[in-house]
């Protein structure tokens, strides 16, 4: 681009701003719901389903009243859900996804059955590795994701068939295809953006998600038991949280124009590669990486609160004022991902010998509430979000911090194909806010006037 192009694109940017800036006032004066969201925080009611519940207080005549946090799957505790997988030792993402796709908890010979379409169905269509992946790496592994999910498309014999056996076919299959196609894709981007040796390592059709997963990405195939227990309990938290979240809302209304499964994918992935959506542990391990870089001695609790008082001043970090990873939109008193996350994580800080930076996490979670309340003069409660500790467990496993969100679609695929399964079972309408034009009537003006 000439630099009279530049010069012009800039007016032209200059013009967009001065246009469709909207005054804040009239979202009141008209009672627009901004963002979806009530007055008091709360989601507005645009839909029912079966899926997932995100339990956080107790409305009480209007009055939020803090609770525990809870996350149903189908209506199943997800904690219990988690407690009787790892009592039996053995992995439990597998599970999920059948439960959530089809509603039910499967049967031993069930479940058995779902490993063995998953893993069979793991292996990228014939040429899609070459020219689909590696011919276009990109930059962004989110980025690389969507596309591969549209380029599915092409690939698939009967894409446009919204029959719900069809339908559930096409959700195997991504559920299955999803950890590959983020491993080649991230393998592709540390190859030819990063100058890295290239290893694409084939799906084994016997090993878990998790596993399978930390096979691909690793130049040597080699990762321990707990390593993958954690990552599979990462994606059993991730996979499901109800559908007012913007990712798997997107899912409901992209689906509900009666578009193909992929295009209705793809779009969640771009929800999902937002910053203020799936990218929050990235924002959490940046502020982390300040905080040790300042503060000496992590076991120093003044020290900790001393620099977390900067933050919340404005005077450190990014300048927001915001302790990252504490707090959340639902819940209150506890998030219940970040709760067995955090349990999980402490387990391997130990076989990671990282327990000293682990202390630190809990440090902040000790005082971080503390002095938010007092700064601010907030009455507001502030725990710990799954985000606070999801970045922690991904540096344990040495993933790098561009696949943090990618780990995040992994995982949430099960619950999108749910959600679509659910829309085109039970929608039935396509889905059309409306929006209030608030400008007034202009005439036209004939062009020589202008």
């Amino acid at each position: 681009m000439q630099t009279n192009d530049k010069t012009y694109i800039e007016r032209l940017a200059a013009l967009a701003e001065k246009n469709n800036f909207i005054e804040p006032s009239l979202y009141e004066r008209y009672n627009v719901k901004r963002g979806l969201r009530n007055s008091d925080g709360t989601g507005v009611l645009v839909g029912l389903t079966n899926i997932g519940e995100v339990h956080g207080y107790i409305l009480d005549e209007g009055e939020r009243i803090p609770d525990q946090g809870r996350l149903l799957y189908r209506g199943i505790d997800v904690w219990d859900i988690v407690k009787n997988f790892q009592k039996e030792e053995r992995f439990g993402f597998e599970e999920v996804s059948y439960l959530l796709v089809f509603g039910q908890l499967p049967t031993r010979q069930e479940l058995v059955e779902f490993n063995r379409l998953l893993g069979e169905n793991r292996y990228l269509p014939e040429g899609f590795i070459e020219d689909m992946i590696l011919k276009a790496p990109s930059n962004d592994i989110m980025n690389k994701l969507a596309r591969s999910v549209l380029a599915s498309y092409s690939y698939d014999k009967n894409p446009d068939d919204l029959s719900i056996p069809n339908v559930v076919r096409q959700s195997i299959e991504l559920i299955a295809r999803f950890p590959v196609m983020v491993a080649y894709g991230y393998q592709a981007k540390a190859h030819y953006h990063g100058n890295q040796s290239l290893y694409i390592h084939l799906p084994q059709p016997d090993l878990s998600t998790a596993e399978n997963f930390l096979y691909m990405i690793r130049p040597d195939n080699q990762y321990t038991r707990l390593e993958a227990e954690l990552l599979d309990l990462s994606l059993v938290l991730h996979a499901e949280h109800g559908g007012g979240n913007n990712s798997t809302f997107t899912v409901h209304v992209v689906a509900s124009t009666g578009t193909d499964i992929y295009s209705v994918i793809a779009a969640a992935v771009g929800s999902l590669k937002g910053p203020k959506h799936g990218g929050a542990n990235i924002k959490v391990m940046e502020m982390m990486e300040d905080i040790k870089n300042n503060v000496k001695d992590w076991a120093d609790e003044d020290e900790v609160k001393y620099y977390l008082t900067k933050i919340l001043n404005g005077e450190a970090f990014d300048r927001k004022g915001l302790i990252y990873g504490l707090g959340h939109a639902v819940y209150t008193l506890s998030d219940p991902r970040a709760v067995l996350l955090k349990a999980k994580a402490a387990e391997l800080a130990k076989e990671k010998n990282m327990e000293d930076e682990f202390g630190l996490y809990l440090t902040i979670e000790k005082v971080g509430p503390e002095l938010f309340a007092s700064i601010k003069g907030s009455d507001k409660i502030l725990a710990p979000n799954v985000d606070f500790y999801s970045g922690f467990v991904y540096k344990m496993l040495n993933l790098p911090i561009e696949l943090y969100t990618p780990i995040f679609a992994i995982a949430r695929i099960s619950g999108w194909c749910a959600h679509l399964l659910e829309e085109l079972i039970s929608g039935g309408r396509i889905i059309r806010p409306a929006y209030k034009n608030v400008v007034g009537k202009r005439k036209y003006i004939p062009l020589e006037q202008r």
